[in-house]
């Protein structure tokens, strides 16, 4: 039994721009094992954006095998990509993504409402979840009540709630205040250290520093591949 939640052979992502291709991964190699706190980083056009995007099954490759968490999502259908969206990865976006009418309970609970979870499950976990990113005392607030930082919050407790393989976090402090972003990745550095795997894009040298282990993109290559001591 592989220790890797994920393994991606050969992946290639292409764009049609017109008449053109645009040649954005050009064969990517990649095992992240179960538990590792990854960044990945690159400048505007290495193509990390677009490899975030296939490890979050919101894309698919052009070629290329991509196993995660022992599945093959490279042959998946739309709807079983989805599933494995829902059930397998965490998001946590720089914008949030939140709903603005809905309350930090009512957003965290969101996915485990397509897990098929009844009410007083969500309710609790929302709840239980709320309350281990530091936010028991703003459950009951919408976004607007809410700082940056404590929205970002919600975000994370959203992408915890159905136990996921990973973690996925897409420039997760771009939003947000110097301050505010050493709170989040204090955050992410729990997240951590309870045995969750956590992959983050980011530009950021400082943000990427949380993490255990840097890879570099650039061209559409990895170009280096460092795990800290």
């Amino acid at each position: 039994m592989s220790n890797n939640v994920i393994e991606i052979r050969g992946i290639i992502r292409d764009f049609k721009l017109g008449q053109e291709t645009v040649h954005v991964l050009k064969g990517i190699d990649l095992d992240i094992k179960k538990g590792e706190y990854v960044a990945i980083m690159g400048s505007s056009g290495s193509g990390k954006s677009t490899l975030m995007n296939i490890l979050g099954c919101l894309d698919t490759a052009t070629a290329g095998n991509y196993i995660l968490n022992g599945k093959d999502v490279s042959q998946m259908s739309d709807d079983e990509l989805a599933d494995i969206r829902n059930t397998e990865i965490g998001f946590v976006f720089q914008t949030f993504n939140l709903l603005p009418r809905t309350t930090a309970l009512d957003n965290v609970a969101l996915p485990m409402i397509y897990a098929g979870a009844s009410k007083s499950e969500r309710i609790e976990r929302a709840s239980e979840v709320l309350t281990d990113v530091g936010l028991a005392d703003r459950m009951d607030h919408k976004p607007n009540q809410l700082s940056g930082g404590q929205r970002q919050r919600v975000a994370v407790g959203r992408a915890l709630v159905n136990k996921p393989s990973i973690i996925l976090a897409d420039e997760p402090t771009g939003n947000l205040d110097s301050k505010t972003s050493l709170e989040i990745m204090q955050l992410f550095d729990a997240i951590h250290a309870n045995g969750n795997t956590v992959i983050m894009v980011t530009h950021e040298e400082d943000i990427a520093e949380h993490a255990k282990r840097i890879i570099r993109l650039t061209d559409g290559m990895v170009s280096s591949d460092i795990v800290k001591e």
